[in-house]
Formats: structure tokens, sequence, C-alpha cells
């Protein structure tokens, strides 16, 4: 599949999540039980499919490596900045802090916008891992994202009217912030279509610590706060999901 047209895809979910906010009112526990779904598929992905792909590839150290640093780039940006993920600190976007947005509004915008451009990037690894070893890393890779798009254009548009913003400049908002991902695939592509294969996999395990940062973070965020039963149940059907999509769709070598 095109890069340009998973990225396009990602952007678009992005984009109709906010636009869900705008025209329909979420409640916590339904907005929960989107991210905790596209968490497991995040996860599901990052342990079932990028891990063996790497491994195909990489030293246990190097993958290690590779995880941790995307890992920590995110937790970094989370304590440093802003949360880095709004669908995955849903729970912390109280009343305190959509009062607060205009203070907020440009480390939440700048922590957003790196997460989604390591979104695009991880889309062009995915798709430049698919080119050398031929197998459905690709998909899963861009299945992933596309779902856990939903709930963060959800859970920013949500925000963005709360603190206060009209229906229209808030999908202008929640567009621009989001297209970053189109901004990420498109680097990802020029840095890495001519690389070796031990690059891509470094790249791929680098962006597998983010979804494993964004995984965790999201369910541990939810699960001590509310339905704990909901929470886990709707992680459990993402990384099902990506399990029966494995089963359908095998890696090939």
């Amino acid at each position: 599949m095109p890069i340009i047209v998973q990225a396009g895809g990602a952007f678009a979910m992005a984009v109709a999540g906010g636009a869900v906010a705008a025209l329909v009112a979420r409640s916590h526990n339904q907005l929960c039980s989107l991210i905790s779904l596209g968490a497991g598929t995040l996860f599901g992905v990052a342990a079932f499919a990028v891990a063996p792909e790497c491994f195909e590839v990489l030293r246990w150290w190097q993958f290690l490596l590779a995880v941790g640093t995307g890992y920590g780039v995110f937790a970094v940006i989370s304590r440093k900045i802003f949360h880095v993920c709004p669908a995955c600190a849903a729970s912390h976007f109280d009343e305190t802090s959509r009062h607060r947005f205009s203070e907020i509004a440009a480390a939440m915008m700048l922590a957003l916008s790196i997460h989604c451009t390591v979104d695009g990037i991880a889309l062009a690894a995915g798709h430049a891992e698919h080119r050398i070893a031929a197998g459905a890393l690709d998909l899963y890779v861009a299945l992933a994202i596309c779902v856990h798009k939903i709930p963060e254009g959800l859970a920013l548009g949500a925000l963005l009217l709360g603190a206060g913003f009209r229906r229209g400049r808030m999908l202008w908002i929640v567009a621009a912030v989001e297209s970053t991902t189109l901004l990420g695939a498109a680097l990802g592509w020029l840095v890495l279509r001519d690389v070796s294969g031990l690059w891509v996999a470094v790249a791929l395990a680098h962006a597998a610590g983010g979804f494993l940062f964004l995984s965790v973070h999201a369910v541990l965020g939810e699960v001590f706060q509310h339905h704990k039963g909901l929470v886990l149940g709707s992680f459990a059907a993402g990384v099902g999901a990506i399990g029966v999509l494995m089963v359908l769709i095998p890696l090939q070598h």
C-alpha cells in the first residue's frame, strides 16, 4: 500500500475523531473503551509483529536499545513538556486543564506533533520493511496507528471544545496538529527508502518503543481510576484483533 495512502488514512481517522467530538457527546467510559482498544492494537503490533521481524536483523541488545530510546523519548516528552497523547492521558484532561488551556496549548501541540511525526515515521519504516522482507508488517503498523488515531482525535477535539473553542476552529486545530503525521511519513520515506535493512529494523524497534509507552501509559492511566474490567477487556480485544489478523495474514519471509 503506498505510504501516502497509509499516512492519509491515519490523518483522516484522527480528523474523523475530532468530527465525532464536534457532533456527538461521548461519555468517559466510551472514550476509555476506544483508548484501550487502540492501546491494545499498538501493543499487539509491537510485541507480536515488530519484535519478531526486528530479531531477524538485530541482536537482542540492539533491539532493546532501540526500543528503550523510543520509550524514553516519549517518557521524557510527557514528563518535561506535556502528555504526548491526549487519548492516552484522558484522565488528566479534567476541568482544570480545560480552564488552563491557553497556558498549556503550546506545550500540548508540540508534544502531540512530535507523537504524530513519529507515527508517520513508523508508517514509513513499516513500508520499507515490507519492501525489504515482503512481509505483512506494513499492514499491521498502519492498522494499529489508524485505530489509535480515532480516540486521539476524539480526545483532542473534546479538550478543545471544553476549552471554549468553536467546532469549526477545533477541527482546523486537530487537522493542523495531525497533519504532522503526513510530515513524518514524508521524512521517513526520504530517509529510509535507500538505507539497509539494519537501519529500517532500528527505526521499527524505536517506533515499537513508542507504541509500548502509549499502550502502557493508556492502560495504567485509566485502570486505577475507572472501570478496570472495561479497560482491560478493550485492551485485550485490541491485542486479540492483531492476533487474529496475524493468523489470517501471517508474516512471510
